[in-house]
């Protein structure tokens, strides 16, 4: 045993001796050239290493370097600075006078993906898919030194990316782990976070990256992606998910495609494919994305406006400072589809979006530069179904849109609950027409659009205001002959509605209108003031069932038509009816029937004479 420790201890001080001797034999600011010399012709990028490199012994024998950069050819600034890097070597080929690295350390480091720390040299040649030997006395040590690196590390560090004038972005707190082999294959572990507008993005990320076709391609497998978003204008839980995808790029083109694509949010899951090219002026960007189920009211926090759930909703959600909305709600806030090109198609199968369950969403789009075309944007929404088709350019300062919407037995409570408005009329709505108007909001559709549309509902109710039975009362009232039911609903039932309408400056006009139910017959004109949420229509109505008494007067109160105006907020509708008039004029007019008929049959007598002075008269 004694022997034994005796070898280690004597071991151990031939190894310590050895290190030592190569600190003081070798310098390792000797192989500095050559280093920069390697990263230029492997790569094309200046590396600059400010100050004297020097020994680090223990626990790993290392390379201390003072402040370094790697700047792209003809480029304003470095593309990776840092202020110190470390290299560890391997101690066993430094004695056979080879220099391999297991890793290169870079802490603190600031990593500039701008304009510019691109590369500047337009008449350059393409450098070539496989690395370009040194030539043979190029560098004092290529004869006796060999340059390899199995490892990088970046701690602590940061991203700056800025594509043309659009803001910068930073990406902060960057942990990244690059490993190769000799097949030029590399793992990466990555973890990072992303903070704008008070919302922060934490992600981590493990691939297998494939560069032996380096720098002119290169395909990695993104086998883990974890995210979590949190911040202003997002639930309190966060927005959290994983995700996998195969990704490769293409120098040439500047191209980046992912297939395979599969992401999750929450409960919610995407797949699908995409692919941009970011060379030339414009972006050029596609996306096909399919999804079983995508919950936004959960990804948002949306919930309906009523006065208790507005309470939860306030507590639920973060709101953002009024710095960054200002930034997020500008009368334009779709410019930025202004600086590119992209196609969308996406199908889901069941989308929840403001507390409206829709299934089989497809939506297909093209944008060039901020005219977008919508020939696509359909779905079922309960019992009936929507298509949107139209067009949007917001190149200009407010966003124009127009639309041909062609709706379908659509529940009408179903739009007013999403959109926080009283259910005044419901029922299965249906529409064809033309529109067209600024902005996207509801308060926009209010103000500032128009159109042509044929309007028409099945199954309506008229809330808070039953005609028959102010007709039936108000009748009831003025002749004990007729009565009308015993018992009354709360609303109209109206089981067609049909009408003309014309939408102008935030006012709906309605023209031929015309609804009929067993009880009721109704037509009229109107108009919907929708900014100020109230309606004035002027209807003619007969009460053609629900009558008590006296056939003659039911006969002749079904064929009477009676005016009526509705008027006043749609959550508290008002009305003015003038049975008494019309009933005496329908009184009056039965009895000079009467009286005319009884003339009509006494021709020769005296008394027909006087009778027909008194009716005439």
């Amino acid at each position: 045993m004694r022997r034994l420790l005796t070898t280690l201890v004597i071991l151990l001080v031939v190894i310590i001796a050895g290190m030592t001797s190569l600190v003081f034999l070798i310098n390792p600011n000797d192989f500095r050239q050559y280093m920069v010399e390697r990263v230029e012709v492997k790569s094309g990028y200046q590396l600059a290493i400010n100050g004297s490199l020097r020994w680090h012994v223990w626990p790993q024998l290392s390379i201390i370097a003072g402040q370094t950069s790697l700047t792209a050819p003809g480029a304003k600034e470095a593309v990776v600075s840092a202020e110190n890097m470390r290299l560890d070597v391997k101690l066993w080929p430094l004695i056979s006078h080879q220099l391999a690295v297991k890793q290169v350390l870079l802490k603190n480091a600031v990593i500039r993906l701008t304009p510019e720390t691109e590369e500047n040299q337009p008449d350059a040649p393409v450098a070539p898919s496989t690395p370009t030997p040194v030539a043979p006395g190029s560098s004092e040590l290529e004869a006796g030194w060999k340059f390899d690196i199995d490892k990088i590390s970046i701690a602590d560090s940061l991203l700056i990316w800025q594509r043309g004038d659009d803001d910068q972005i930073n990406v902060r707190d960057i942990n990244m782990e690059i490993d190769k082999n000799d097949d030029r294959q590399a793992t990466i572990q990555l973890s990072s976070r992303i903070n704008r507008n008070q919302r922060d993005l934490a992600f981590t990320m493990n691939a297998e990256v494939d560069m032996q076709h380096y720098p002119q391609a290169v395909s990695a497998n993104i086998s883990k992606f974890t995210y979590q978003l949190s911040g202003a204008d997002i639930p309190v839980k966060g927005v959290q998910g994983n995700g996998s995808m195969q990704a490769s790029y293409q120098r040439d083109n500047q191209s980046l495609a992912l297939t395979q694509l599969a992401l999750t949010a929450n409960d919610n899951q995407i797949s699908g494919t995409a692919s941009a090219t970011m060379g030339g002026d414009v972006g050029n960007y596609q996306l096909n994305l399919n999804a079983d189920k995508l919950d936004l009211d959960a990804l948002s926090g949306w919930q309906p406006k009523t006065t208790e759930q507005t309470a939860q909703s306030t507590q639920s959600i973060t709101s953002a400072p009024v710095i960054a909305r200002d930034v997020d709600e500008q009368p334009n806030g779709l410019s930025t589809l202004q600086t590119f090109n992209a196609k969308l198609a996406l199908k889901v199968a069941d989308l929840t979006y403001r507390g409206m369950n829709i299934q089989n969403l497809a939506l297909n789009a093209d944008n060039r530069q901020g005219k977008v075309a919508l020939p696509t944007f359909s779905g079922n929404l309960g019992a009936g179904s929507f298509s949107l088709p139209g067009d949007m350019d917001v190149t200009g300062k407010n966003i124009q849109i127009r639309m041909t919407p062609d709706i379908n037995n659509i529940e009408l409570a179903d739009l007013l609950t999403a959109y926080g408005l009283p259910k005044a009329l419901t029922g299965s709505f249906s529409m064809k027409g033309d529109v067209n108007g600024e902005g996207l909001s509801a308060e926009d559709f209010a103000h500032n659009w128009r159109g042509d549309a044929q309007l028409a509902m099945t199954n309506a109710h008229l809330n808070g205001l039953n005609i028959q039975q102010l007709i039936q009362q108000a009748v009831s009232r003025n002749t004990n002959s007729v009565q009308g039911l015993d018992k009354y609903e709360h609303y109209s039932q109206i089981d067609t509605l049909k009408a003309q309408g014309q939408l102008e400056n935030g006012t709906l006009k309605l023209s031929d209108l015309e609804g009929q139910s067993p009880m009721v017959y109704a037509k009229g004109d109107g108009s919907v003031d929708l900014p100020g949420e109230k309606v004035d229509l002027n209807l003619v109505i007969r009460v053609t069932g629900g009558w008590k008494g006296d056939s003659n007067l039911i006969n002749t109160l079904k064929s009477t038509d009676i005016p009526l105006r509705v008027y006043g907020p749609w959550a508290q509708l008002g009305y003015q009816l003038q049975v008494d008039q019309i009933l005496r004029r329908t009184v009056e007019q039965s009895a000079r029937s009467a009286i005319q008929n009884w003339v009509d049959k006494r021709k020769d007598t005296k008394e027909k004479e006087d009778v027909q002075k008194l009716l005439n008269k």
